[in-house]
């Protein structure tokens, strides 16, 4: 993977210590315990919201921002969901109609997978909002 060895090699040359050394330092000691909670809605729920979020992104101006990103577009900071949709609507690979479908579509998949990572985390409370 390009980006990790590409921040290995910054955090190393950043603090002159090797970028393994900062994942065999012992735990920390701390004065005070971390409680996790994350907050569960219906999916249908969810993914009106993220709907709904990218109509409200796109009327603030999504568009226009993406834009003025264009000459920038290779890179890794705006391979993002938004961004990629946009640029490729600007290079006339779809149009404007499509690459909001498509910014809903990857941001559902995307808040997917993050739920799905969270899960794994055994520490964390959830509640059903």
């Amino acid at each position: 993977n390009a980006q990790r060895v590409i921040r290995a090699l910054e955090v190393t040359l950043s603090t002159g210590r090797k970028f393994s050394s900062f994942k065999t330092n012992p735990r920390k000691k701390r004065f005070f315990e971390i409680e996790k909670t994350g907050l569960i809605r219906p999916r249908e729920e969810l993914y009106e919201r993220i709907d709904r979020r990218v109509d409200e992104m796109i009327r603030q101006g999504l568009e226009n921002e993406a834009r003025g990103l264009f000459e920038l577009r290779r890179l890794p900071a705006l391979n993002t969901v938004g961004y990629k949709e946009l640029f490729d609507y600007f290079e006339g690979k779809y149009d404007i109609d499509e690459a909001v479908r498509l910014i809903k579509r990857n941001s559902r998949h995307y808040a997917k997978k993050q739920m799905t990572w969270w899960r794994r985390d055994r520490d964390i409370n959830w509640i059903e909002l």
